[in-house]
């Protein structure tokens, strides 16, 4: 879910030196972070290092990554008139040309290994986008992201629209540069009921994944997303992105064999033992039971506490579990 970050000595060692935004912004050091993850933990597939919000930056909106305090929307989007300000769509070669660039860099890398390591690109999810640039930083109530949903479903629908059309070709232009899986991050998708979800996002991301190029598999990750699985699957997706709060085996019933899933291990088993998550790993996979179709995996991104020697506990204990079809991809 996340392989690079603050558990990384040698991540710390990088950001000392550069800010957060700075970090994302160098390819370089943005493919190094990446491959060093790889090479470090001996995971089956790299994630860019990038972050969900750096799309919304073009748009405007003045996005802050502020000390201790997380991403800051300095000009929230709260009216219709705020919505039509935003650039219709915006220059993603241009202005993110750094995160194609970090693909392209990361891709030669890892064409280098033995095996081939591929690479996921990836994207917040235009509800998520939406809820950050509505409300304006993180949030437990989404307060003026619902009062806009519904009290100017218009205006909602219109952002929804720029911001799905926008992720499309962001992942797309991934694509292009190397990426060979993209994963859609709707974080905070489980602010919602399975009403409001089919009303106000499912058709936006119906639309946006049916965009996607053709052939490139399409990873769909919510969290609090129990009450919303069956819409999720039908918004699209190859695989479906489970976090802790859901039954493994039962969202896969409940998915049916359409699709396959990722997930998902609690992260906060990771600060245990790697006696304590060697058996919490065992304990997800028969949860899923035999056969492909699973991407083992955490339920939400790696703590910052988590220690390496923990992390790579995690990828052994996947990697070697005798599941049919089970690989660790952490």
């Amino acid at each position: 879910m996340r392989q690079a970050g603050r558990y990384q000595p040698e991540y710390r060692a990088i950001r000392a030196k550069v800010s957060f935004l700075e970090l994302c912004k160098t390819p370089e050091l943005a493919a190094e972070v990446t491959v060093m993850a790889v090479d470090q933990l001996g995971v089956d597939a790299a994630i860019i290092f990038a972050d969900i919000l750096l799309i919304v930056e073009p748009m405007g909106v003045g996005l802050e990554f502020a000390q201790g305090e997380g991403p800051v929307i300095h000009r929230p989007v709260r009216s219709a008139d705020a919505v039509s300000r935003l650039p219709e769509q915006i220059d993603v070669e241009g202005e993110l040309g750094y995160v194609m660039e970090a693909v392209r860099c990361a891709r030669r890398e890892l064409d280098t290994r033995s095996p081939r390591v591929p690479l996921i690109g990836f994207s917040g999810a235009p509800f998520t986008l939406a809820s950050y640039l509505i409300d304006g930083h993180g949030t437990r109530t989404y307060l003026h992201t619902k009062q806009l949903m519904y009290r100017d479903p218009g205006a909602w629908h219109a952002l929804m629209e720029r911001l799905s059309h926008a992720v499309a070709r962001y992942l797309n232009a991934q694509i292009a540069a190397g990426a060979e899986v993209v994963q859609l991050f709707d974080s905070w998708i489980g602010a919602l009921g399975p009403d409001d979800y089919a009303t106000f996002v499912q058709p936006h991301m119906q639309r946006m994944i049916a965009s996607i190029t053709r052939g490139v598999p399409v990873i769909h990750f919510g969290t609090g997303t129990a009450t919303l699985l069956e819409h999720m699957r039908d918004a699209g997706g190859d695989v479906i992105g489970l976090d802790w709060r859901v039954d493994l085996g039962d969202a896969r019933k409940r998915l049916g064999p359409g699709v396959a899933v990722q997930g998902n291990l609690d992260p906060a088993i990771m600060l245990t033992s790697p006696e304590v998550i060697e058996a919490q790993v065992m304990a997800t996979l028969e949860s899923y039971g035999q056969g492909s179709g699973h991407v083992f995996n955490l339920g939400h991104g790696i703590l910052p506490q988590t220690p390496v020697e923990n992390a790579l506990a995690f990828i052994r204990a996947g990697q070697s579990a005798p599941v049919a079809g089970t690989r660790a991809a952490q």
